[in-house]
């Protein structure tokens, strides 16, 4: 029986991936969470194989979350379910730790593959996912401005480009204003942006959110 973590923080959402997996008879729900604290609570309380991770959940979540399940409980097989394109996480999430990447538009028998998939210590992420993590690993970037941020440089990029002020960040990553700032230098110098007004442009028309967030 492969025991599964369903990490969401919309409590509908988690309920319809139980009652998706719940017609399985090799996978069982052992586990939910609405956020990060709740994630590393329940893999420290309970033996999870697969925990399914949205990269979206408030506070400690993403990247950070995917590293840090990873470095205490490095058996436990990540399956990220986000509600963001491939194209622009992936291979940031499969770098981190990730076994394997779905988005929420998914069909339910991917959901179900993936799992069975990534238990059994396998990967799975598209063929264009793998391709650009060679690319990557080769070159040190896919060619694109954002590809040269750090994780961190990346995740504040996102907050700044939803609308969150510095100092709002700053809260949300336990992390110091000025520090924030520093990132928001940077991110800017590194992807050659002028304002804060080309960084939200930038982020609307490669897809790293969504023109109306």
């Amino acid at each position: 029986m492969i025991r599964v973590l369903l990490a969401d923080d919309h409590a509908i959402v988690r309920a319809g991936l139980k009652e998706l997996l719940s017609d399985t008879e090799d996978i069982e729900v052992a586990g939910e969470a609405m956020n990060g604290v709740e994630v590393m609570a329940r893999v420290r309380a309970q033996d999870f194989d697969v925990a399914v991770l949205d990269m979206s959940m408030p506070g400690r979540g993403g990247i950070e979350l995917i590293k840090q399940l990873k470095a205490e409980r490095p058996k436990v097989r990540v399956l990220v379910l986000s509600m963001h394109s491939e194209k622009q996480y992936a291979v940031r999430a499969v770098k981190a730790g990730a076994s394997g990447y779905l988005t929420k538009d998914s069909a339910a028998e991917q959901l179900v593959a993936a799992i069975r998939r990534i238990a059994a210590g396998g990967a799975y992420v598209t063929p264009e996912t793998a391709e650009r993590l060679v690319l990557e690993s080769g070159a040190g970037g896919d060619g694109t401005p954002h590809s040269l941020l750090s994780d961190r440089e990346f995740q504040v990029f996102q907050l700044i480009a939803t609308g969150r002020s510095i100092t709002e960040i700053a809260q949300q990553l336990s992390l110091s204003v000025k520090t924030v700032s520093t990132h928001k230098t940077r991110l800017m110098e590194k992807m050659g942006l002028a304002n804060q007004a080309e960084l939200i442009r930038y982020a609307i028309e490669n897809n790293i959110i969504e023109s109306n967030s």
